[in-house]
Formats: C-alpha cells, structure tokens, sequence
C-alpha cells in the first residue's frame, strides 16, 4: 500500500492544522546600535535597513519595535573614546549606560538586553584585557563584572555576555548577586564560534581586531561537542538562557543542545547571514521575503526558542502578510 504523505499537503487549510513549528513576533529579538551625538539615523552600508541611532532619535526605532510587537532588544554601544582597558563600557554615562534609560522613560514594556563585551571599546579591538599580545582571561572578568552592574544599575532586564571569557557567567552572577540584582537575568554566548560570518558586524560596531583574531577564545567551527560542554558549564554558572552564534552553519549545535539542556535557547541570525540574503536579493536571484522566512523558521525547527536577528521588523510585516 502507497503511504499517502500528500493527504496533509494538500492544501494551506491542513498544512496549516499540521504545521509544527511557526514564527511569530515573539520569536525575535532585534539588535540596536546607539551612538554618541544628535539627530542621528545613519544606514549602516553592510547592514541595509539597520542603523546607527543617537539616543535623541532612540524613541523612533522603540515606537516601530513596540508596535509590531517585537518583545525584546539587545543594545551594542559604539563610544566616541576607546582605551586598553575599556574603560567606557562601565562608565555612569556610557552610551549603553544612557540608551537603557532613555528607552526606559519611553517604555514601560520592552525587555531590554544589553550586549556584554569589550571589543568596541577597547583600542585594539580585543574582547579582553591584555597581557602583551594575549587577552588575559581573569583580568577580563574583573571589568566583565564592572560592565554587568553598570548596566543592571542603569534598568538592563538582562545582560549577555559575548566575549567568551572561561568563568565569566559565574563571575558576573555573583557580582550581580552581591551588588541586589538577583533578578537581572543573564544570557550567555555559550557556544559562539570564530565565524567569518561577522564581518558586516565588525564595521557596524566598529569592533574589528587591530591585531590577530579572536581564535584563542571564540570557539573552533570544526567542533560540536565543545560546545555541548561550554552549554552546560556555562549553565552550571548560572546562565538563565544559553546562545548558539552563529546560527545558520550551526543549526547541528542548536538541535544537539536542545537534547540535554533545560533552559532556553536563543540562535543568533548573525549579520554575515543577513548581509548575504539581502545581496542575493538585491541582484535578483533569490525572493527575500522567502528565505528569510525560511531560514528563520530552520531556527525555530532545530530548536531555538529565541532568535536575535536583523530580520526582526521585516519578518514580523512578512508574518502578517501570509
């Protein structure tokens, strides 16, 4: 007997009934870039449709968010001043520091996540403290904990820490703890990788390395089961959500951490993957609004409860088309 599969393809009513998975607007987190000065709106040229935004014009991509029901952003902060030692990333004033405020007076709803790294504010574009030409790993975490207060005292619901530092989840849960801030929540690039696919992100937050790469601390793409074991041990710290980044080339680590953790995970839809849908539509070979759809949706399939992307406003106005 032929096994007839096709009964429930045969047309959108029961594909509908039968679909197991779906995006929705509650899906995605979108990323916003602040920057210091005024009336500032500025396309980033590798990243079509994102911008840099001043916190004056910050109430404008807030209203848009809100009103296409997106829940949730993480902010990236690009200061007029950099250093060795990163010092304005925990700065009162710092440019993160200030954006989490302003969108506090001007929301009352939107969950705010704030990026934890050095690399834009440093001078050589490491993650990390330096010791000579290697990135000292527990000198990292003293200013890691400096910047998770900082922004927790400024209103942060959650900081995500994404510089790959041994211990830092720990580090910075207990600063958080001691310092009354129980409840900001933390959500770890657990499992991210040293990808070629950030380089449109690199100019967008004027991050990338003055020297060497970042190898020695961002995960090896040839690896799976390291990163099951960098998952667990950053949840053991106390990681609330854990990240798989990039996400696309790395859909097998999203499936395989679904099996053996119980906290959620988020699949960032990094910027070299966003850059690259949005070329190939522009020179005609592909429909945009399709495979980006879909390659949301392959997320949401291997098991991401969250996803960070660019798409983010753009999915949710696709969504409410079909």
């Amino acid at each position: 007997m032929i096994k007839r599969g096709r009964r429930l393809r045969a047309n959108s009513a029961i594909r509908d009934l039968v679909r197991e998975n779906t995006l929705s607007s509650k899906d995605f987190i979108f990323p916003i870039f602040v920057v210091e000065g005024e009336n500032i709106k500025e396309e980033i040229s590798s990243m079509k449709g994102n911008y840099h935004w001043s916190l004056d014009r910050l109430p404008e991509i807030i209203k848009e968010v809100e009103e296409n029901n997106i829940r949730g952003i993480i902010l990236f902060g690009i200061p007029n001043e950099k250093d060795d030692c990163a010092s304005e990333s925990y700065k009162d004033d710092g440019i993160v520091q200030k954006a989490i405020r302003k969108i506090r007076e001007v929301s009352k709803d939107l969950y705010i996540i704030a990026d934890v790294c050095m690399c834009q504010y440093t001078s050589h574009g490491h993650c990390g403290i330096l010791s000579g030409n290697e990135v000292d790993n527990d000198k990292s975490l003293e200013v890691l904990g400096k910047i998770s207060l900082s922004y927790a005292k400024a209103g942060a619901h959650m900081v995500a820490p994404s510089d790959m530092m041994d211990g830092r989840i720990g580090h910075i849960r207990a600063v958080l703890d001691e310092n009354g801030f129980e409840n900001v929540a933390i959500m770890s690039y657990a499992a991210k990788y040293s990808s070629a696919f950030y380089g449109p992100f690199r100019e967008a937050a004027h991050s990338a390395p003055q020297f060497g790469d970042r190898k020695t601390y961002q995960m090896d793409p040839a690896n799976s089961d390291e990163a099951l074991k960098e998952i667990k041990w950053d949840i053991n710290e106390g990681a609330d959500i854990i990240m798989v980044k990039p996400a696309m080339s790395y859909l097998d680590i999203i499936s395989k951490a679904k099996e053996i953790v119980d906290v959620p995970i988020c699949a960032y839809n990094v910027s070299g993957e966003f850059a690259m849908v949005k070329s190939a539509a522009e020179a005609g070979l592909i429909n945009e609004k399709a495979v980006a759809l879909e390659m949301l949706l392959s997320m949401k399939r291997a098991g991401a409860d969250i996803i960070i992307t660019y798409y983010a406003l753009d999915a949710v106005k696709w969504l409410k088309e079909n």
